[in-house]
């Protein structure tokens, strides 16, 4: 087996060699520990079966530890300073191609089709994301709907916090909605930040997250139900009705009737946004565009 890109000696000499200067507008931040990304890759549950897409490869560190135990890896890469490194890191390993484009910017769905050679076999999703594009990459793929059975992310600790939260806690919000809605979010570990380089200021953690067969709950109206709970976010102290009416100031003058049509669903208007489960804010959301539509 080639020696792992992933070691301290390692990294520096390629770092040296090709006079890799870390863009802190991308948020590099090399991992040295290959027991970490062995470790993900096992959580992210890749076999010989499975097609992988991965974001931000970086000199190749998780890449080659994908492409050992994946049938075929497809790495996204933005920083055109990489791809030599890459071409040269990656040569042992025939089942990895690497696409110089941004994700946020890529029809993943056209590239797959282009550069995967089995394009039918299962997907998952693995990454070491930049702390800066997280969120809007996870959403973008959720939004996208690019047909990964599963997603398994090292990010910003407090982010997967944030994404795998549950109801009534201090991280939960409209990011653990949007994201649990369509996936299980499980917080796999925690990553300390020694083992990056160069060191960030905090530290990291693997989440993984698993597709639904069917979202969380029947909303008539996805765009409509998303607005609702981020309206509920707005102000964390405030409840659940005045942050609607400050989304949707119509609503004040039909506080009785809107009381009323609530407490027939168990929904108490004078609950903060962080007490309730996604199949509340369901009943809330299809409740709440009913009334709309008639007033």
């Amino acid at each position: 087996m080639n020696k792992d890109i992933a070691t301290p000696i390692r990294t520096t000499e390629i770092l040296k060699k090709y006079g890799f200067l870390f863009k802190k507008s991308l948020g590099q931040n090399f991992l040295i520990d290959p027991n970490i990304l062995r470790r993900i890759v096992t959580t992210a549950g890749v076999t010989e079966e499975t097609n992988v897409i991965e974001i931000g490869p970086g000199i190749g560190a998780l890449t080659e530890h994908l492409a050992r135990s994946a049938n075929e890896v497809l790495a996204f890469e933005i920083d055109d300073r990489l791809l030599p490194i890459l071409a040269e890191t990656l040569s042992p390993y025939e089942n990895v191609e690497i696409v110089h484009a941004d994700i946020l910017k890529a029809n993943v769905h056209e590239v797959m089709g282009e550069k995967f050679s089995s394009p039918e076999a299962p997907l998952k999703i693995v990454a070491n994301l930049p702390y800066y594009v997280t969120t809007p990459i996870i959403l973008q793929l959720l939004h996208e709907k690019v047909p990964a059975s599963s997603m398994t992310f090292m990010l910003q600790k407090e982010v997967a916090e944030r994404i795998s939260a549950k109801p009534g806690t201090k991280s939960y919000g409209s990011l653990s909605i949007a994201i649990q809605f369509y996936m299980v979010a499980e917080l796999a570990f925690i990553v300390p930040k020694t083992v990056f380089m160069p060191q960030p200021n905090v530290d990291s953690a693997v989440i993984h997250l698993v597709k639904r067969e069917t979202p969380a709950a029947m909303v008539h109206d996805e765009t409509f139900f998303f607005e609702v709970t981020r309206a509920a976010f707005a102000q964390r102290r405030k409840t659940l009705w005045n942050n609607l009416v400050s989304k949707f100031p119509e609503l004040k003058e039909q506080k009785n009737e809107l009381e009323v049509r609530f407490s027939s669903l168990d929904i108490d208007l004078s609950r903060r946004g962080e007490t309730f489960s996604i199949q509340e804010f369901a009943k809330i959301s299809n409740e709440l565009a009913r009334f709309l539509k008639n007033h």
